[in-house]
C-alpha cells in the first residue's frame, strides 16, 4: 500500500465510513478502518474533524473562504456533507470554535508535501573540529589549520578549535589564549567567536559559526 495515501473517516449512524479521498472509495467496515490505520502513514498534526467535533455551536468558513457565519453543529455538517467535503475544526480554542469546510484528505496531503519540502531544504550544519597539539605550532602549520577551517566556515559549518596542552605548557594558558586570539584573528572575514577559548581538562576550546552570507 502507498504510504502517502490520506485517509478520512467519518461517523454516520453509529458506523466508520473510511474515505481515500484520491479515489473516493467509501469503507463501512470498522475492522478495515483500523486495519487501514496501522497501514496507512495518516499524519502530522491531527484536527478534529466531522462527528468528532463536539461544541454545540462553531463559526464556518465555507469552501470558498466566504463566511457562513455562527452554526448550529447539525447544520454546519449538513453544510459541508452536501458539498461532500469535511468539517474541520481548525481554532478549537477560538469563542466560538472556527471550523473550515475543507477535503481534509487533500489538504493532510498537501501538509505532508510541505514538510516533506521543508525537510528537503533544510541545511545540517556540522561542527567540525581543528586540533592544535602544543603551543609551538609553526607558521606552515597554524595557516594550512587556519585555511581548512575557512573552508568550513564557507561550507557553512561550525568549527571546534582545540588546543591540547602537554606538559608543562598548562602553565601557560595565557599564550594559548593569544593562540585562540590570532586564529580566531585568521577566520574573522567568515566567521564571528560563537563561544569564547576557555580551559576543559588539558584542552582549551573556542567555537566559531559562519558569518551569515559568506
Amino acid at each position: 500500500m502507498c504510504p502517502h495515501l490520506i485517509v478520512c473517516y467519518r461517523k454516520v449512524n453509529n458506523s466508520i465510513f473510511c474515505f481515500i479521498r484520491r479515489g473516493h472509495i467509501v469503507f463501512t467496515s470498522l475492522l478495515l478502518y483500523y486495519h487501514l490505520r496501522r497501514c496507512f502513514k495518516i499524519g502530522i498534526k491531527e484536527l478534529t474533524i466531522n462527528e468528532a467535533i463536539k461544541f454545540k455551536e462553531v463559526r464556518v468558513i465555507d469552501s470558498d473562504g466566504s463566511q457562513l457565519g455562527i452554526l448550529p453543529i447539525a447544520k454546519a455538517l449538513e453544510t459541508a456533507y452536501s458539498k461532500d467535503l469535511d468539517l474541520v475544526c481548525m481554532s478549537p480554542n477560538a469563542d466560538p470554535p472556527v471550523c473550515k469546510i475543507i477535503d481534509y484528505g487533500k489538504y493532510r496531503f498537501e501538509q505532508m508535501k510541505r514538510e516533506k519540502e521543508a525537510k528537503k531544504n533544510q541545511k545540517t550544519i556540522e561542527i567540525k573540529e581543528i586540533r592544535i597539539i602544543g603551543l609551538g605550532i609553526d607558521t606552515h602549520d597554524f595557516e594550512t589549520k587556519g585555511n581548512h577551517a575557512i573552508r568550513f566556515l564557507k561550507e557553512g559549518n561550525k568549527v571546534k578549535v582545540a588546543i591540547r596542552f602537554r606538559g608543562r605548557e598548562l602553565g601557560h594558558t595565557e599564550i594559548g589564549l593569544e593562540l585562540m586570539a590570532k586564529f580566531a584573528d585568521y577566520c574573522a572575514d567568515y566567521c564571528t567567536v560563537e563561544k569564547a577559548a576557555k580551559m576543559e581538562g588539558r584542552n582549551m576550546l573556542m567555537f566559531l559559526a559562519p558569518k551569515s552570507g559568506k
